[in-house]
């Protein structure tokens, strides 16, 4: 039998003595003295959960973020721990409060979101690359097939996981593009709506309607909309009175909205010949 003594589990500073508060937290009932004895031991035991929290701030997410996730994991753990079981907070609560962060990580601070299992395989893919580059060297980039054969994956995984890899964080659509000389960014690249798009629409879709009008009112819609004459002008023109004019124009148009929202697919006119 080694005779060896144990090595004592290390203390961090940030590790309070609170046994006797959690066993007064035990006891309480529901209540406001109950509410604050739990923020007590919460703001007590809050430099550790930060601490936990600084773990991850190089992974792309503000450290303040990341130090109130590790405080919802802390209250929680404050809550849920039991003394009675008989082991220390600390352990108890470091799993719930690193849990709590890796959450985070899979289900909130992913641009574009992806499954649960496409998260897998691009950690898994990310951890395969780092790897290879500390024993094979940052200059060579590994293969398909060697990341494969590294992480006990098949090559459509790795292709799936290094997808993923450009999901975590988008991209500005401000940010210039590589090798653009003139600020060209990749806002630049993108289509615009075409503002008169609806107005050709509209006009196909009256076209057919407009044709079947008789020809005393489709030569007072033009002069009306395509001359921009007034209807007094229009009714001088053709020796009718203006009350006449305004209620030819009234009809037709009716007679047109009618007939476009009868039909909304608008009919082609045959190709002159």
């Amino acid at each position: 039998m080694s005779t060896t003594p144990a090595r004592a589990r290390r203390r961090h500073d940030d590790a309070p003595d609170t046994a006797a508060d959690f066993e007064r937290l035990a006891a309480a009932s529901d209540g406001p003295e109950r509410d604050l004895l739990a923020e007590e031991l919460v703001a007590a035991w809050l430099p550790m959960a930060h601490r936990l929290a600084s773990r991850y701030r190089n992974r792309g997410e503000s450290l303040d973020d990341l130090k109130q996730v590790a405080a919802v994991g802390l209250v929680k753990a404050v809550d849920r721990y039991d003394p009675q079981h008989g082991g220390p907070f600390e352990p108890c609560a470091i799993p719930t409060i690193v849990g709590e962060l890796r959450r985070y990580f899979r289900d909130y601070s992913w641009d574009v979101h992806v499954p649960r299992r496409v998260q897998e395989l691009r950690n898994k893919v990310r951890a395969t690359l780092q790897e290879l580059a500390a024993t094979e060297g940052a200059d060579r980039t590994p293969t398909v097939a060697q990341i494969a054969g590294a992480a006990g994956m098949n090559e459509e995984d790795v292709l799936t996981g290094m997808e993923a890899m450009d999901s975590f964080r988008s991209l500005s659509l401000d940010v210039e593009l590589t090798g653009s000389d003139d600020g060209y960014s990749l806002a630049d690249t993108l289509g615009r709506p075409e503002a008169r798009y609806e107005t050709v629409i509209a006009r196909e879709a009256v076209k057919p309607c407009l044709h079947r009008l008789p020809e005393r009112e489709q030569h007072i819609l033009y002069l009306r909309f395509f001359r921009d004459m007034t209807q007094a002008h229009i009714a001088e023109e053709l020796g009718i009175s203006q009350m006449h004019v305004s209620r030819l124009i009234s009809r037709s148009c009716r007679t047109v909205r009618e007939e476009v929202e009868a039909d909304p697919q608008p009919q082609r006119l045959p190709a002159a010949a």
